[in-house]
């Protein structure tokens, strides 16, 4: 089996939505995962994977690392070092892969694969190009089908990560109950946090049992949050990535933003709940391979305009998303994920 390098420089999410390709490409040999330090937890969940290297890139993320000469050279050294036979750039739709294509010459891969709407000169020897009208997930399978990869027999092509998972018994309730994971990385995709309260309260009001999650950096979000109700439990800043993804595969359902836990809890088979800000498609965005409620009013004037900070006053888009409809939504996810047992 031959060496074949998957490159995802973005956040945890994307990472997790490029897993099916990463699964594609492993028909070419062995895969290894290059990431950006937003991207690493995500990595070592993924299935398929031999190996994980990260290099914070000057040209991704939203708060890019500065140019540095050194450690460019030091990657090019690196990748050259481990002759990987082909290299796939993953990318999405507004993102060049172009500069990292040409660290991968400098490093002599000698089969360069990436979408790409720029002319890349002799930086591709695969210039692929995007079909219209597809998810991320299914953007990037086309990728990888395109450098010679295809899932193996009987891979749905959905996001999943790796089993087991930690035991989570020490976070989660013995009853059903359901997540609310108030933040994002992009604060224009995150309810406000005053919906957010709104929306624990009345699932707690509707006899759910409400678990708040967010990373180490929102616990004060979330410990707010969960003050909304005596019946909720804070977990902001006490879980792993992967002690997540278990508190995300027992919940009856998930209510979140557009943003990495969304697509973590797709990656486990979670319902979703997906509060979305429309500014970016949810065409391309939205949970993948689950069943899942869009709420949020996607003709809003924020639309398709990639804001980070939402750019109309009030954040309409979303705060237009009532909790009641948020219950309703929970409760009919959790009524129909039952008859599915059921049957």
């Amino acid at each position: 089996m031959t060496g074949v390098l998957a490159v995802r420089l973005d956040s945890d999410g994307d990472v997790l939505l490029t897993g099916p390709a990463v699964r594609a490409l492993g028909a070419l040999g062995d895969v290894d995962l290059l990431v950006s330090p937003a991207g690493r937890q995500a990595a070592a969940l993924l299935p398929g994977v031999r190996d994980v290297a990260v290099f914070d890139a000057p040209w991704s993320g939203l708060s890019p690392a500065p140019v540095d000469a050194r450690e460019i050279s030091e990657l090019v050294n690196r990748l050259g070092a481990a002759r990987y036979e082909r290299a796939v750039v993953f990318t999405s739709f507004h993102q060049s892969p172009l500069p990292m294509a040409l660290v991968l010459r400098l490093a002599g891969v000698p089969v360069v694969a990436a979408t790409s709407e720029d002319y890349p000169g002799t930086l591709l020897d695969v210039r692929h190009r995007r079909p219209d009208g597809l998810h991320e997930v299914e953007a990037a399978l086309s990728l990888a089908r395109a450098a010679g990869g295809s899932l193996p027999p009987g891979d749905d092509g959905r996001p999943a990560v790796q089993a087991p998972l930690p035991d989570v018994g020490r976070l989660v309730p013995r009853s059903r109950y359901v997540v609310v994971h108030p933040g994002a990385s992009v604060p224009s995709r995150a309810p406000t946090r005053v919906q957010a309260r709104e929306i624990v309260t009345g699932l707690a009001d509707a006899g759910w049992a409400v678990l708040v999650t967010g990373g180490p950096t929102e616990t004060g979000l979330t410990a707010d949050v969960a003050g909304a109700s005596p019946a909720a439990v804070d977990l902001g800043g006490r879980t792993s990535l992967a002690e997540l993804a278990g508190v995300l595969a027992g919940a009856d359902a998930v209510v979140v933003g557009n943003t990495g836990p969304a697509h973590l809890a797709s990656a486990v088979g979670t319902p979703v709940v997906s509060l979305f800000s429309p500014v970016v498609p949810a065409d391309r965005w939205a949970p993948f391979g689950v069943p899942h409620v869009l709420l949020g009013d996607q003709g809003a004037a924020c639309a398709g305009s990639r804001a980070r900070i939402c750019p109309v006053p009030g954040h309409p888009c979303l705060t237009s998303v009532t909790a009641a409809q948020v219950v309703a939504a929970v409760d009919a996810l959790a009524r129909a994920s039952r008859e599915e047992v059921v049957a």
